[in-house]
């Protein structure tokens, strides 16, 4: 898959459009995914509530569709009404999109300053945190975790449920398939920082990692 079909044309189309939103009002937090004319960052970029159009219309991964709809979501309203042209004005033409969640869910989990490690209260939560951020890592190498190996970081964070940071691990694992998930999670988990300054610093990382993302020729 390649970020807008390789096709400069269709980025300018979709950024033109979320632009007109924005500057028309029309980008709503917490109104629904697309009525009226207005929506979220989602349905004012489609004209739809289905997030996997944005692999059909757009070249972009559906799991980035629910990530970008999660962070918009939980961002201030002056940041949420610039984020969905930050997002798709990030994202190179023709990208390969592929590796953005794992790095992201990698970053969301292990990060000495953001991640979500930070809160874990146990040895045994930090530990199996630790184990999933290490499939990501496998990942982003380039040999993506087996079905097994999933299933035995999940029941090794599961066990360590009680505390909330494992429970962010474990919706990172669950993550791979629905994205928004571990956005979701680490916000919950973020302690004294509120939940939009958690959602400030994932903006800010799927920004970088979108735009570092290779150019498939």
């Amino acid at each position: 898959m390649k970020a807008y079909h390789g096709d400069p044309e269709v980025k300018l189309k979709y950024l033109d459009r979320v632009r007109a939103h924005r500057k028309a009002d029309q980008l709503v937090q917490g109104y629904g995914y697309w009525k009226h004319g207005k929506g979220c960052a989602v349905g004012c970029t489609i004209h739809d509530d289905e997030h996997s159009s944005y692999e059909t219309q757009l070249g972009i991964p559906e799991f980035l569709a629910r990530l970008e709809d999660g962070i918009f979501e939980g961002l201030s309203v002056e940041d949420a009404r610039l984020w969905p042209e930050q997002f798709l004005d990030a994202i190179p033409t023709g990208a390969d999109l592929s590796i953005v969640w794992p790095r992201f869910a990698h970053w969301l989990l292990v990060d000495p300053l953001e991640g979500v490690i930070r809160f874990a209260k146990t040895e045994a939560a930090q530990d199996s945190i630790t184990q999933c951020g290490e499939l990501y890592k496998k990942w982003i190498a380039g040999d993506k975790p087996s079905r097994h190996e999933w299933l035995k970081a999940k029941s090794s964070t599961y066990t360590y449920a009680d505390d909330a940071a494992a429970y962010a691990a474990a919706a990172a694992y669950a993550a791979a398939d629905t994205a928004a998930a571990a956005a979701y999670a680490a916000s919950g988990t973020a302690g004294a920082y509120t939940k939009k300054l958690a959602r400030k610093s994932q903006s800010i990382k799927l920004l970088q990692l979108l735009s570092e993302s290779v150019t498939k020729l």
